[in-house]
């Protein structure tokens, strides 16, 4: 790991956030929310073909790991990325052979 300095304290919140995206579903979702910037759970579901408890149930971890954000208008719940790097981390993944 070289010149990486990352406390005891990064480590578990970067793995906690590895962990927390580390399932087919959720890549899904942050491959949406990496186009679309904000939607809601009916999008999202809709537009995955899943159930809107599955939706919701993955959207949840997301949000609590820190992945995810959220912003209620109205009825609406939306839910954005919060770092960007998330998706340069699934980008990156992506193009491992």
């Amino acid at each position: 790991m070289g010149n990486l300095k990352l406390s005891p304290k990064k480590l578990e919140e970067a793995a906690s956030k590895l962990r927390a995206i580390a399932h087919p579903m959720r890549i899904a979702i942050i491959g949406l929310l990496e186009k679309q910037e904000k939607m809601n759970v009916t999008e999202i579901y809709e537009q995955l073909k899943i159930e809107q408890a599955s939706a919701s149930h993955h959207l949840n971890i997301l949000k609590t790991k820190g992945v995810l954000e959220s912003k209620r208008s109205g009825k609406n719940t939306f839910y954005y990325l919060k770092h960007d790097s998330i998706s340069q981390i699934v980008d990156c993944l992506s193009r491992c052979q």
